[in-house]
């Protein structure tokens, strides 16, 4: 959906460059700032929870797979509220939109300080997730309208601003809850980044010039591409690659924790630097791959380090935690970008790339918001994270299938056949 409003805005930037002036270094920067700013705020109220798990499910009587609740629930939310998104960025415009779902993470963030009641923290996780879908799926509409002449450069930017605000929030909460005595302290905390987000985003108004875009109420919807079959093959990867991102910020701590032995200020600071490191990969990754029409080299690779970090949590999460943290961060920080470029890459124009993300988008977020509560389940089953971590560990290795139906010339036939 996020993609779907921006290849219908797509259709018009021509009209809205042209019309416009030079942009001055300045007001470029700002806005750039002002876009990078927002983006960290999308991910620290989900990150921030990992590291403070065993507090909350001690504090709230919770089970493994009732805590995961509080990844699973804002993660569904970021799905079903995509086309609530559209509406808003329909009705008011990408400014006001953002700025209203930057407004929503922080009011919601704020009030998960007022107590611990695990209601108040799921009915706050929600709206955390309504708040991020808001922003994130216009964000990338602003990134095509405002940058239309380098959106490779500031979608670089925009996703290495996702990438820090939950390295930020793993390796802090921890210290922040010793600090205040207090886990919904701690989680409340990030609201103050909610709050710098929104006094930079509106005032980069005028230098984000989005109302140049054209009416609003222009933006619309197009169906998805259910009888495509290449359609499948790029979702399949993009939901894998959802589940496996989400299961790494509600898991990967406590696994440190309960299994390898940790402390917890240990286990959250190994996460964020297995967070930091997928950053650096994030940029580093797709600059190496190139422009290569042939992806598959570079989606397969990444995926088989992910897999191998996985499995290797799930079989010496103590021993070789470390070796873990740096394949899961090499690999999966270059495949969350090369699987962000699949759409546009596989697509002939706009339209279809639209229609591609908002299917993987929606199937994604899904398969994503699951994967924490199965992983859950079967700590509570079992006692441990072995049998969860190799599950993922298998999820990763089974997306080499689709991967490898992604050939050039089987893009070229199903470009023209869409049943193909």
């Amino acid at each position: 959906m996020e993609v779907q409003l921006v290849s219908e805005i797509q259709d018009r930037p021509k009209v809205a460059v042209a019309a416009q002036p030079r942009h001055a270094p300045a007001a470029l920067g700002f806005a750039v700032i002002a876009l990078f700013a927002a983006a960290v705020n999308l991910r620290p109220a989900i990150a921030a929870l990992s590291p403070l798990v065993d507090r909350i499910r001690a504090d709230l009587g919770l089970s493994a797979t009732e805590v995961s609740l509080l990844t699973t629930i804002p993660t569904l939310a970021m799905g079903l509220c995509a086309p609530l998104a559209v509406a808003v960025g329909r009705r008011w415009g990408l400014h006001r939109g953002v700025l209203l779902g930057l407004a929503v993470v922080g009011l919601a963030t704020a009030a998960r300080g007022l107590g611990q009641s695990a209601w108040l923290q799921l009915v706050c996780a929600a709206a955390v997730g309504m708040g991020i879908a808001l922003s994130q799926t216009l964000l990338p509409a602003v990134v095509k309208t405002r940058f239309a002449d380098r959106p490779g450069l500031v979608t670089g930017i925009y996703t290495t601003g996702l990438g820090l605000g939950g390295a930020v929030a793993a390796g802090v909460s921890t210290p922040l809850a010793d600090a205040f005595d207090s886990w919904p302290a701690a989680l409340a905390f990030w609201a103050i980044l909610a709050v710098a987000g929104l006094l930079l985003w509106s005032a980069a108004k005028g230098s984000l010039r989005l109302e140049q875009a054209g009416d609003p109420k222009r933006i619309a919807t197009s169906g998805l591409p259910w009888r495509s079959r290449l359609a499948w093959r790029i979702t399949a990867v993009s939901a894998g690659n959802s589940a496996l991102y989400y299961c790494e910020l509600a898991w990967i701590a406590p696994l440190l924790h309960d299994d390898g032995g940790r402390s917890e200020s240990q286990a959250g600071l190994m996460l964020t630097t297995m967070i930091a490191i997928q950053v650096a990969a994030m940029l580093a990754v797709p600059a190496l791959h190139g422009e290569r029409q042939d992806r598959r080299a570079g989606l397969a690779a990444t995926t088989v380090l992910t897999a191998i970090g996985f499995l290797g949590f799930a079989l010496s999460p103590e021993a070789g935690a470390w070796l873990w943290i740096v394949a899961m961060g090499v690999g999966h920080g270059g495949l969350f970008t090369l699987v962000m470029t699949l759409p546009v890459a596989a697509s002939r124009d706009a339209a279809q790339a639209g229609r591609f993300s908002a299917m993987a988008f929606f199937i994604g977020y899904a398969c994503a918001a699951a994967g924490p509560v199965v992983v859950g389940g079967l700590r509570d089953a079992t006692g441990d994270f072995q049998l969860g971590f190799g599950l993922l560990a298998a999820v990763a290795a089974l997306m080499l299938l689709p991967i490898a139906r992604l050939s050039p010339r089987r893009i070229a036939q199903a470009q023209h056949h869409p049943s193909a």
